[in-house]
């Protein structure tokens, strides 16, 4: 009717708008057209029109119609999502649906938009006319329920009333309609009773109600279908399904399986008297069926106690404090029971056994026993100076026996033996002299024995007493170093802490006083203490110190001024990151079966080289050597490197060469004092000569030796010469075998030889060096002892060497001079 009433008003409209368009067009060139806006009203399509589609839903009109004008529509079911639904003719401006709509999916109006052009100019004759499309609802949706399925656990003994389970449920159609309004209904309960109802309690919400009582003994589980049905035409519905899961609740009060208990227990014990036991016929193990037993009467003086056994749900009957028998003969308790859960049922139920809870009465006998002395002063304090002399009187027990008189006393527990007793008395007597610092006492100054008394009963009792003694501190320890071996990193600082320690406790211990010790009085330039008083000292290099071990002897002084006296190691070094020594890292080392292979055969190729070496030295010359047995004994470098003979070389020497036959004799002569020291003067040619041994006499002191090297180096020049002494023996070892090497000079060599056949070596040096032209020099010494050189043997071990001190400048000068020589010709010796 609305869409009938529309098409009218266009009508009318138009059939005004002809009959004064003449006029209008007389006033067109006069007039300017006003600007119109058209809102058409709403056009209503059903939902889920079946069709036949495309299927015409209305037609728009305007004043401007005509052959040349062209209708277009735009906006939401056109060119918008959903995008093609509605369309209409651009001529005569009908609107067509051309497919079925869904208004649960759409549930809004379709706005769109209606223009018309001027179809030759393409120019809008009018603007901003626009309609609506609603969609008609129709019941195409069933109500249904949030939460079709429902599990639920509800306690045996609840009220009556509300059960906790709430229905919701929901439609899509159109609110506010018939087609959405709900109505939940319970259709079926199994099994019947007790009754479960149903309240609605808004359109889309219901609540489960129950009348009677639960029985968890008898149905534990109810299903109930509930229905939710809309007012459409036609009218939908859905259903779902509530399971109700019965739990056990406490409803049975647990029972004492006897009506009387007695039990028994020893005088003064601390023992479980006896067990009792419940029935109760709730769920095991659940908080319906544990036990909880309490005391009603007889425990007044909580001497006893009541646990539950978790597994068996026994009632355990312990004494906690025992008995007196001359007090107390017999008790008797009244126990009462009940579960962890409260006892609760259901109003119209009534409980079996009854609502209140189980009593059960106990008898308790006390046997009697013989009872230990008691001693009345323990545990006492006695305060005794340390290193005080024996036999002091320390304590003196007082003991009570309400069943006996007599008893005797002994020392149970005394670490040290300090102590003694006396076995009727009970007086304890210091039996030695007592240390506060001994380790018995563990720091605490208290040293802690053990008295024991013992009556005559039957059996004995023994009872016991605990005695402390606090030892008093005494000045009889000296302060000592805690540390005596420190490391100062030179490459960081320059002091170092030292920490000392004092048995003793104050005021016979710390702050310290700390000084340097010894009578060297280096010590305090190199060294000193800051800080010099405290709790510890500081040790400071006053300059910077070569790396190495230093010993400083130090002073501590107590406060008391006892002097303990201590030496501190300082090892003066470079260090890493953490204080530590680069040189003491400790080394980590692992050898497997592979490295100790590698160490035996290296063991076992230097014994193969060494006894190839003794072959090749001594296959010639030991076979010319006797065997000599002497003390004097001589060391052979075996490890020397860079060019050493095969020990077949001869010592040699250069002699200075002269045109002077005076000067000549006076050499000769020189050499003659100079044979008798040749095994001294043998440690130092051999350095040189290619024979690379080392000779030592040990009849010569080291100093001597020295000045004997040092008159020997500016002589180097002169004309000398060594042999090896024949009664000197060089000894080595050689497989399982001694060999005594004797090394001297062949008989045929002489010195008188080597002078004529060494001169010309250094022949040319006066030409290029006049300075060097040999000169005669004036002799001295004690002049030769031998009747020629050729009969001259440099063994004569028993002469005076002492003229070698005290040569004249002159023939140091003459050596410096020879030993330059050598050197720049590069004369090998």
């Amino acid at each position: 009717m609305r869409t009938v009433s529309l098409l009218l008003l266009v009508a009318l409209t138009a059939l005004a708008e002809s009959r004064s368009s003449n006029r209008r067009r007389s006033k067109r060139e006069l007039l300017v057209r006003s600007k119109r806006r058209w809102v058409l009203s709403t056009i209503e399509v059903g939902e889920e029109d079946p069709g036949p589609f495309p299927k015409v839903i209305s037609q728009m009109f305007n004043n401007m119609s005509g052959n040349n004008h062209e209708f277009r529509i735009s906006g939401m079911g056109v060119d918008e999502d959903p995008k093609g639904v509605f369309k209409i003719n651009s001529q005569n401006g009908m609107v067509f649906a051309q497919r079925s709509i869904d208004r649960e999916r759409y549930p809004e109006p379709f706005h769109i938009k209606f223009e018309i052009y001027d179809r030759l100019k393409q120019e809008p004759l009018d603007k901003e006319l626009a309609f609506d499309i609603e969609i008609k609802d129709i019941n195409d949706n069933a109500p249904a329920f949030l939460a079709p399925q429902i599990q639920e656990n509800v306690k045996e003994n609840i009220d009556e009333g509300y059960l906790p389970v709430q229905l919701q449920a929901m439609d899509r159609d159109q609110a506010n309609t018939t087609n959405s309004k709900i109505t939940i209904s319970l259709i079926k309960q199994t099994p019947e009773t007790p009754k479960i109802g149903l309240i609605q309690l808004d359109g889309r919400m219901a609540q489960l109600t129950y009348e009677g009582c639960f029985d968890y003994d008898k149905i534990k589980k109810y299903e109930i279908i509930v229905q939710a049905r809309d007012h459409g035409t036609p009218s939908l519905s859905s259903t779902g399904v509530i399971t109700l899961n019965i739990l056990d609740a406490n409803t049975h009060q647990p029972t004492f399986k006897e009506r009387k208990y007695n039990g028994m227990v020893n005088e003064s014990a601390i023992q479980e008297v006896l067990r009792v036991a419940v029935e109760d016929k709730d769920t095991p193990k659940t908080a319906a069926w544990r036990a909880q037993y309490y005391f009603i009467t007889g425990n007044e003086e909580g001497n006893y106690k009541l646990e539950t056994d978790p597994i068996t749900n026994d009632g355990i009957l312990s004494v906690i404090k025992g008995k007196d028998y001359e007090k107390t003969v017999l008790t008797k308790l009244q126990i009462g029971v009940r579960n962890e859960e409260p006892f609760k049922v259901c109003k119209d139920k009534s409980a079996a056994g009854g609502s209140t809870p189980d009593s059960v009465e106990i008898s308790v006998k006390v046997i009697d026993v013989n009872d230990p002395p008691e001693f009345k002063n323990s545990p006492a304090d006695v305060y005794q100076k340390e290193e005080e002399k024996p036999g002091k009187l320390l304590f003196t027990p007082v003991v009570v026996d309400v069943e006996s008189d007599e008893f005797r006393f002994e020392v149970c527990e005394d670490p040290a033996g300090w102590v003694s007793i006396d076995k009727k008395t009970g007086q304890v007597t210091s039996a030695k002299k007592m240390d506060r610092e001994s380790p018995f006492l563990n720091g605490t100054s208290i040293y802690k024995i053990l008295i024991c008394t013992i009556d005559n009963g039957d059996p004995p009792a023994t009872g016991t007493g605990t005695v402390l003694i606090h030892l008093g501190d005494i000045n009889d320890n000296k302060p000592y170093l805690v540390n005596k071996g420190v490391i100062m990193c030179g490459n960081k600082n320059n002091n170092v802490k030292v920490t000392v320690k004092d048995d003793d406790v104050h005021p016979y211990s710390g702050p310290f006083t700390f000084s340097l010790g010894g009578n060297d009085k280096t010590l305090e330039k190199q060294w000193k203490l800051d800080p010099a008083y405290g709790m510890e000292g500081g040790l400071v290099s006053r300059n910077p110190l070569a790396y190495g071990n230093y010993s400083v002897p130090l002073v501590i002084l107590d406060q008391q001024n006892v002097i303990g006296q201590d030496t501190l190691e300082v090892m003066v070094c470079d260090c890493g990151e953490k204080d530590v020594c680069r040189g003491k890292k400790p080394l980590s080392t692992s050898f497997g079966a592979p490295g100790i292979g590698l160490i035996f055969a290296g063991l076992l190729l230097f014994l193969l080289l060494l006894l190839i070496f003794m072959c090749q030295c001594g296959k010639e010359e030991f076979k010319h050597v006797p065997m000599v047995e002497e003390g004097n004994q001589t060391l052979i470098k075996y490890n020397q490197e860079g060019g050493g003979s095969e020990c077949k070389t001869e010592p040699t020497l250069l002699l200075t060469p002269t045109n002077s036959v005076a000067v000549t004799d006076g050499i000769k002569q020189g050499t003659v004092k100079m044979g008798q020291m040749a095994s001294v003067m043998a440690q130092d040619i051999g350095t040189y000569n290619s024979s690379g041994f080392t000779m030592m006499n040990s009849n010569m002191t080291s100093l001597g030796m020295q000045h004997q090297r040092d008159t020997l180096k500016s002589n180097r020049g002169q004309a000398m010469y060594s042999t090896w002494n024949t009664n000197k023996t060089s000894t080595h070892q050689g497989g399982s075998s001694w060999y005594s090497r004797s090394l001297s000079m062949r008989s045929n060599q002489h010195i008188a030889d080597h002078l004529d056949r060494r001169l010309y070596m250094i022949e040319g040096n006066h030409v290029d060096h006049p300075q060097y032209k040999p000169h005669e020099y004036a002799y001295e010494g004690q002049g030769s002892k031998c009747q020629s050189l050729d009969e001259l043997s440099l063994s004569n071990m028993g002469d005076d060497l002492n003229f070698l001190n005290h040569l004249e400048p002159k023939f140091n000068t003459l050596g410096g001079i020879c030993h330059q020589t050598i050197q720049e010709k590069n004369i090998q010796l």
